[in-house]
């Protein structure tokens, strides 16, 4: 089970840390309260609070690759604030969801557009050469691709879950899909650390997954 107060506080940490100006914001828990409320829907299995731990988790990991580490760290929270599986739309959704909310917490206009972009990275978790934060966020969210065997075997049984309305000849070609995408990419970390501790396990659970899709 995740720690709500635990939570709570790192989210404080963050936003404090984000903020230009304190004077006439808002109480921050108000936000986090809002958030953690999103992150425990009914239809989350996998996109859960303990997903959003871990990827916060993984972002102290890798804090020191990010140009902004509290930046990435709101983007955290908002990188799935919005999701419903049947949508397409939710990273976007999810990043709008973040530029309402953070300029009224007393975040600057530059940093909020900052928070927008990273989450609307997670639709492809493809950054530049050169955005540090978005290396750290994209790896941090797919650290669990190289997660050891039973933890991934939950991690795929937890999407499949959430995608429950989907046939399963029509899931097992667009999982396939993804995973021969994932596979044909040259890297799937772009942090040092991610390359040097996640890629070649990752690698490994890719393919194993991908061959229990096509027996």
């Amino acid at each position: 089970m995740a720690d709500l107060d635990a939570l709570r506080s790192r989210w404080l940490h963050a936003l404090l840390a984000a903020r230009d100006d304190d004077s006439c914001a808002p109480d921050p828990y108000r936000y986090a309260d809002a958030l953690l409320r999103r992150w425990q829907e009914p239809q989350r299995r996998y996109h859960t609070l303990e997903h959003l731990t871990a990827v916060l988790d993984r972002i102290d990991v890798l804090a020191e690759y990010a140009d902004d580490p509290d930046v990435v760290r709101l983007a955290a929270w908002f990188h799935d604030a919005v999701y419903l599986p049947e949508r397409s739309t939710n990273e976007e959704r999810s990043a709008r969801l973040a530029e309402r909310a953070l300029p009224e917490a007393g975040v600057s206009r530059d940093k909020t557009a900052e928070v927008a972009r990273l989450v609307r990275l997670t639709v492809t978790h493809d950054p530049a050469d050169d955005d540090r934060d978005g290396q750290v966020l994209c790896d941090a969210d797919l650290a669990i691709l190289a997660a050891p065997p039973s933890a991934y075997a939950t991690y795929t049984a937890e999407v499949r879950e959430e995608y429950h309305f989907v046939p399963n000849d029509a899931f097992r070609e667009g999982r396939s899909a993804i995973l021969r995408q994932l596979l044909g990419l040259p890297r799937l970390f772009r942090t040092p650390y991610g390359q040097e501790h996640w890629e070649a396990t990752a690698r490994y659970n890719l393919a194993s997954e991908l061959e229990l899709l096509s027996t």
